[in-house]
């Protein structure tokens, strides 16, 4: 099911990249499968949550974006506007995570809505049958910090790949012990990042 799954990603340290959402989902139940556990994306609330950290500013670190705490066009880093960065190379936030503000935009469960009227209010992903347009957040290397900010959200075709999109994973079998956070909400393992937690 997974021959091509390397394609995906960078080199080394770098995230997981090209991949569509239908991709993520063919990993999670690979994951699953390999590991005997049940692993999925995170819903958009369990995403915010996780890379708010507690904060309530636009970003986990302040409402300014600063210097050097984030990858994307303006941020300050090496890497702006060039290429994705390796994982760990910007200070995690109050949960352990990195590279929650862009580098590269995550999937994440829900289907894509305008607006949050008639969400879930218990955390759980707002799906629809069928649904084309999925959410990721994050943002990405080329976009400006105003798309990196906690809140930010994109709408994207479920089955377009493109070189800013990943979703939460490690490089491989032996990476994934070395380089994948699992958090857990109500005792179901989920795929949250690919960097090492300190």
């Amino acid at each position: 099911m997974l021959s091509d799954w390397r394609r995906w990603f960078w080199a080394g340290t770098r995230p997981v990249i090209n991949v569509t959402w239908d991709d993520a989902q063919k990993y999670v139940a690979w994951f699953s499968k390999m590991t005997g556990r049940s692993y999925r994306l995170l819903t958009e609330a369990e995403w915010e949550y996780a890379a708010r950290a507690g904060s309530t500013t636009a970003y986990f670190w302040g409402d300014e974006i600063g210097k050097n705490n984030a990858n994307c066009s303006g941020c300050g880093s090496q890497w702006d506007s060039r290429e994705p960065s390796p994982v760990d190379s910007f200070k995690p936030n109050a949960f352990g995570l990195h590279d929650m503000a862009g580098n590269v935009w995550q999937w994440v469960q829900d289907c894509y809505h305008g607006d949050y009227d008639g969400a879930p209010i218990d955390g759980s992903a707002w799906a629809i049958e069928d649904c084309n347009d999925r959410v990721a957040r994050g943002g990405s290397w080329l976009l400006d910090p105003l798309r990196v900010r906690s809140a930010n959200r994109s709408r994207n075709p479920r089955r377009h790949p493109e070189p800013q999109y990943r979703f939460p994973a490690g490089e491989d079998a032996y990476a994934l012990n070395r380089y994948l956070f699992i958090s857990w909400f109500q005792s179901e393992a989920l795929i949250v990042f690919c960097g090492r937690v300190r």
